[in-house]
């Protein structure tokens, strides 16, 4: 068994013992080789369970988190499945893994571009990306089943939540400090929703437009 695998095993079973017990989740994230969205000064920190720092100012979610948030959204084979916040591309290849279709969006231009090469060698072609606010999400693409926010939002995701399903679920951190909550709303049917609260997050913000590179 190589090192990598031996790695993700002791992740994986870590992460069920944390309370990600959805096998489909765990084997979506076993599948999907951490190491290839991380920098490579952080290489030998890529089966550990922290957030990591790329470019940007942004982070590649703790896998715990990641894994939290998956199983959260309760993911179908069928179902089509919007990601705010594509950053190093690993969440959306763990999605990729689960959803008929994700589609992802992105402000930073240079993230996108990196994510979308991840992914197309791990040939993820069910992923659909878009460089724009994510804040806006893709209507033009909704509804969609489910709607995962990798970014703080600063208070209820009330545009996202216009582009889900009647009966869709969302997964987002929502709040303005250091320390958010992250909610699951789910939709009763007739436009309401029900915010279920998980547990205490650290995001790096939603910000509105387009990020200015370079």
């Amino acid at each position: 068994m190589k090192l990598d695998d031996e790695r993700a095993g002791r992740l994986i079973l870590a992460l069920r013992q944390q309370g990600v017990t959805d096998g489909r989740v765990l084997a979506a994230m076993e599948a999907v080789d951490r190491a290839l969205f991380v920098h490579q000064k952080f290489l030998d920190q890529a089966w550990e369970d922290q957030a990591l720092p790329i470019d940007c100012a942004q982070t590649i979610s703790q896998p715990f988190i990641v894994g939290l948030m998956t199983q959260a959204l309760d993911v179908q084979p069928r179902h089509r499945v919007l990601e705010i916040g594509t950053g190093s591309g690993y969440q959306c290849a763990v999605l990729s893994r689960l959803a008929r279709y994700v589609y992802s969006v992105e402000r930073y231009r240079s993230l996108l571009s990196e994510a979308e090469e991840r992914l197309r060698a791990l040939g993820a072609d069910n992923v659909i990306t878009r460089h724009g606010d994510g804040g806006l999400g893709w209507p033009e693409q909704a509804p969609f089943d489910r709607i995962m926010v990798t970014a703080a939002a600063p208070g209820e995701p009330t545009e996202l939540l216009k582009q889900l399903k009647p009966q869709g679920v969302l997964v987002a951190p929502v709040g303005r400090g250091s320390v958010q909550m992250l909610h699951r709303y789910v939709g009763q049917g007739d436009g309401s929703f029900r915010r279920e609260s998980l547990t205490e997050v650290r995001f790096v913000p939603l910000v509105e437009g387009l990020a200015k590179e370079g």
